[in-house]
């Protein structure tokens, strides 16, 4: 049986109530018949006992009723109450040796005959209404699909146009859907986005060839044109009147929430919600695809072009989704993949001048990445072999460059180069050193080593990577120039075959304790203390000041400095409003209510709370290049929680930006605490005030 089962609660009700009136008729049946009394109707002396056939035949009915209107359940009770009467009411035949009894044995054989043929009819019925039930659904199912299967057609066709958006619709789409649902939206709210942002570009089918593939950037009148695909759009899919959605996201997707976009100029919620969310997917896949003009933008600051856009090119709600979207995709994996090289995608690397061929990079965490691989030498037979190398690197996007451009746009830092041999160079890391047990000196492992066994992890600042040969081991530790650098290694050779390469993450996580430290770690919080300890947040909630309770009020005062390696809108001071049983972050029972951060975004960690938040932009706001040069610079900090009851008020002003965000507690500990957090940033002279 399953116990999930639903009952139909008015059903059983209504069961019950035919069940008790069937009973009170019966009842009269047995109390008339046995009945001596007489009632007088119009001067005529009628005995009661002739009432008798008159409840029977409606008991009878009623059982009849039954079958109709409750189906099965009716009819089996029907016929277990008839048959469970027939033995009474032969014995009171042959006990009382008189054929009065007859009739009513003849009426309930005749009732069993109707709720057998009743049954069998609405049995039929149900069977007939079940049959075009499913043709209807196998209708709509064909239908749907070909509906799907055109709008496939479709966006390949858009898709072959143009030679720089391969599967950019199908993404729009997909991110689209991602965004309705973190809405809340239902599945048929869903679906019909989806399709929408399928079709958004479809108008691009009358627009020139020419101007879609040019090469560069567009002129003012070829701009001009390709702005046409919006009205194109509209009107292509307009005739589509089953599913008039459609026409929304092809005819204003490129509206702007500020009033700037066309077709239309549109401003606001005055742009259809499907087009606003579509909007948000579209820029999102076309800053991390590749362009005629330039390559994908790294995710990082595809998210921060989304912080600026919010208010003037994208709705506030939508565009605060896209970014927990991206928060959510720590491995980058919605973007324009045939774009990347995964080297684990291919399984060999073939390299003929050194770094003519280089893998995508694998970031290193506490949880070491384990990499096998096989060596074979593909160069002259005159010529010495090459030993694979590791690039240890830090990049936006987790890929190696070389051009200078790219260098300074992506924020490519290169630490050292390992040699799977053991030995190691570069000016980028703060100190190096190799061990290998059992060798002394310079004697390293032999280039002629052919399959190799690699461990990589990185505890803050230091990084360890272990290479075997299936003979020796060496251990190459590296200190980087600080602990919120990332790190990623990269593979490449000269003049060989990296083959049977295989990459994987454990589950473990190193402690620091499993690096030896050869360089002393670098601090930015040594300076005089507040009230409570300066922390030094290395990367995003990495570390937290001590939690204070909040009670009826409390204000921070601090001075807080983005760390050099701090590049992006979010790489400043967070506060985190929570609960806990010992007050702390990393305490049993922790619950948290919101996260503020300083750059004006807020996030509720779970169903306990409500935030409510308002962000202002004063005149002394100047733009977020400026926001970001000044918290390099550092900045002083106040910072306001007021508590009513379950509300909680937190404002604070910096840099022309005013936030104010109000939580709402549903439920949890009466103690909630606050703490400070951040990204890429040190907090000092932390000072409390109630």
């Amino acid at each position: 049986m399953n116990n999930n089962r639903k009952i139909n609660k008015p059903f059983v009700i209504w069961f019950i109530l035919f069940l008790a009136l069937y009973m009170t008729v019966l009842f009269l049946v047995t109390s008339s018949a046995g009945s001596e009394s007489v009632i007088t109707i119009r001067g005529t002396d009628i005995p009661v006992s002739a009432f008798a056939g008159v409840f029977s035949s409606l008991a009878n009915t009623l059982l009849i009723f039954m079958v109709v209107f409750f189906r099965k359940p009716g009819f089996i009770t029907s016929i277990i109450i008839i048959i469970s009467q027939l033995p009474f009411m032969v014995m009171d035949i042959v006990s009382g040796r008189s054929l009065s009894g007859l009739p009513g044995i003849f009426g309930n054989l005749f009732t069993i005959i109707a709720v057998i043929i009743v049954y069998r009819r609405n049995k039929k019925i149900s069977e007939y209404r079940k049959i075009e039930l499913e043709h209807a659904n196998d209708r709509q199912l064909f239908s749907q699909h070909l509906f799907e299967q055109t709008a496939t057609a479709l966006v390949n066709a858009i898709d072959a146009k143009d030679e720089y958006s391969r599967g950019h619709s199908l993404r729009v789409a997909e991110y689209s859907e991602r965004i309705a649902r973190k809405l809340g939206k239902s599945s048929d709210e869903c679906y019909k986005i989806y399709y929408a942002a399928l079709l958004h570009d479809v108008g691009k089918i009358g627009i020139d060839d020419s101007i879609i593939n040019k090469k560069g950037r567009l002129t003012p009148e070829e701009y001009e044109a390709i702005k046409q695909h919006t009205v194109i759009g509209n009107q292509i899919l307009s005739w589509i009147n089953e599913y008039p959605y459609l026409s929304i996201g092809a005819h204003y997707h490129h509206e702007r929430y500020d009033g700037k976009g066309y077709p239309s100029q549109l401003k606001g919620e005055d742009i259809p919600e499907i087009a606003r969310i579509i909007s948000v997917a579209d820029a999102y896949d076309a800053m991390t695809s590749n362009r005629s003009y330039r390559k994908s933008i790294p995710q990082q600051l595809v998210r921060e072009e989304i912080i600026k856009g919010a208010g003037t090119q994208f709705d506030p709600a939508f565009a605060t989704v896209m970014q927990e979207l991206i928060d959510l995709d720590p491995e980058y994996r919605m973007r324009e993949r045939n774009s990347v090289r995964q080297l684990a995608g291919r399984n060999e690397l073939k390299c003929a001048e050194y770094m003519s061929s280089v893998s995508d990079g694998i970031q290193l965490t506490r949880s070491p990445v384990k990499i096998h691989l096989a060596h074979h030498p593909d160069g002259p037979s005159d010529m010495s072999p090459n030993v694979p190398s590791i690039i240890l690197f830090d990049s936006l996007d987790g890929r190696i460059h070389t051009s200078e451009k790219e260098i300074a746009d992506l924020n490519y830092f290169e630490y050292c180069v390992v040699r799977l041999d053991g030995t190691a160079e570069g000016t980028g890391a703060r100190a190096i050193k190799t061990d290998i047990p059992g060798k002394e000196g310079d004697d390293v492992m032999p280039a002629e080593s052919a399959v190799y066994d690699i461990e990589a992890v990185k505890c803050r600042d230091h990084v360890l990577i272990s290479i075997k040969d299936g003979v020796k081991t060496a251990n190459v530790t590296v200190a980087l120039p600080d602990s919120s650098r990332f790190a990623f290694i990269s593979l490449t050779g000269e003049h060989c075959l990296i083959s049977d390469v295989m990459i994987e993450t454990s589950d473990a996580v190193i402690s620091d304790s499993n690096i030896t430290r050869i360089a002393d770690e670098i601090s930015y919080i040594d300076s005089p203390e507040g009230d409570i300890p300066n922390v030094q947040i290395d990367g995003h909630r990495t570390a937290y000041s001590k939690g204070i309770m909040i009670e009826n009020g409390v204000t921070f005062t601090f001075h807080s400095m983005s760390l050099p390696t701090a590049r992006l809108v979010w790489h400043c001071p967070f506060v985190v409003i929570y609960s806990s049983s010992d007050g702390t972050v990393t305490g049993s029972d922790y619950r948290e209510y919101a996260v503020l951060r300083f750059d004006g975004e807020c996030y509720t960690g779970n169903a306990a709370a409500e935030n409510e938040l308002i962000v202002n932009r004063t005149y002394d706001f100047t733009g977020w290049n400026n926001w970001k040069k000044a918290n390099k610079e550092g900045i002083d900090c106040t910072l306001s929680l007021s508590r009513i009851d379950n509300k909680i008020i937190t404002l604070t002003e910096n840099l022309g930006l005013s936030v104010k965000n109000t939580t709402s507690i549903k439920y949890g500990s009466d103690a909630i605490y606050a703490a400070l957090t951040g990204d890429q940033c040190a907090l000092t002279g932390i000072k409390i005030s109630r």
